[in-house]
């Protein structure tokens, strides 16, 4: 009886630490499900903001170009710069809404990646009841916990990579650089391309399959 019961309690330990990650993944899951949304949302808004204002840049510049002077615009000498203050305020009020739309962009970086910390924080104190070989196993319909936790940080990688384009895009924007201006959406497309957010739904897809099933992994955890 001993012996079995020595061999009972590592496997029920084991058991619990892979429980509680279950748990905690599945909670991260419900988190990033509710802010993906989110951050669709307010990627969704930012291609129209764009091309407004890559359109006041172009109209800007066209105004730049216009010969003042020798057409009937010139008897009304303060009517350049006044249009020229009104294009700017415009301007300024796109890129308002467009820090506006960066900053939800950031709470769901920043709230995703608290989740990626908390499991991985759980993980490190659960791993000696764990060990390797079993963070390595793969069940039947079940990834292996290192696939979730390896999943976990490829979106909060992609959250935070495609959050510091958008901040660095914002930065280079200037009414003293119309053409760079009047290029945003063509580059903020090219960004974009750059990114695949559908690991986001291949990840919450896993991390599914691995809460449904961990059970298959603790039927011999010294396997």
């Amino acid at each position: 009886m001993t012996p079995q019961g020595g061999d009972a309690l590592p496997v029920r330990r084991f058991a619990m630490a892979v429980a509680a990650l279950a748990a905690a993944l599945r909670e991260w899951a419900t988190v990033v499900a509710r802010q993906d949304a989110a951050w669709r949302a307010a990627l969704a808004a930012w291609a129209p903001l764009l091309g407004s204002l890559a359109g006041l840049a172009a109209q800007m510049r066209a105004g730049q170009r216009l010969a003042w002077g020798g057409s009937p615009l010139g008897a009304f000498g303060e009517l350049r710069a006044r249009l020229w203050r009104k294009q700017r305020g415009a301007a300024e009020a796109l890129l308002e809404q467009l820090s506006g739309r960066r900053a939800e962009l950031r709470a769901v970086r920043d709230a995703v990646g608290a989740g990626v910390a908390a499991v991985l924080r759980l993980y490190e104190e659960r791993a000696a009841e764990l060990g390797l070989a079993a963070a390595l196993r793969r069940g039947p319909r079940t990834p292996s916990l290192a696939d979730a936790l390896e999943g976990l940080q490829d979106v909060e990688r992609y959250y935070r990579h495609l959050y510091l384009e958008s901040k660095l895009l914002l930065l280079r924007i200037s009414c003293d650089s119309l053409a760079d201006m009047e290029a945003l959406l063509r580059s903020w497309e090219r960004i974009t391309e750059c990114y695949k957010a559908d690991i986001v739904q291949d990840t919450l897809r896993m991390i599914s399959l691995f809460v449904e099933n961990h059970r298959e992994l603790c039927c011999s955890p010294g396997s």
